[in-house]
Order: structure tokens, then C-alpha cells, then sequence
């Protein structure tokens, strides 16, 4: 199960992270695309330490 999670981390950081640093458009994209791949982050992470907690 940590393998799921780890390559979700690794396509996540691929797929959101890229766009934020190689993206040609306005600031306010960037902005709003780390925003959203920062929530994402959060959610993923939160997920992850509740699925940890409860198999212990």
C-alpha cells in the first residue's frame, strides 16, 4: 500500500508541480494551479496519515 502512495506522491508532484514552474501563462494561473496541487497535497497527505492510523 505504500507503493500506492508513494507513485501518487511522484505522478502528483510530476503533473502539478510541472505545470506551476513551466507554465507560459499569467501569474494568476500559476498561482491558482499551486493553490489547487497545495490542497491536493494536503488532502493526499491527510488521507494517507488517517489510512496509517488506523492499520496500526
Amino acid at each position: 500500500m505504500y507503493t500506492i502512495f508513494i507513485v501518487s506522491f511522484i505522478l502528483l508532484t510530476y503533473f502539478g508541480v510541472g505545470p506551476v514552474v513551466f507554465a507560459d501563462g499569467n501569474i494568476s494561473e500559476r498561482i491558482l494551479t499551486a493553490v489547487i496541487v497545495l490542497l491536493i497535497y494536503f488532502a493526499w497527505g491527510f488521507l494517507f496519515a488517517r489510512w496509517k492510523r488506523s492499520y496500526r
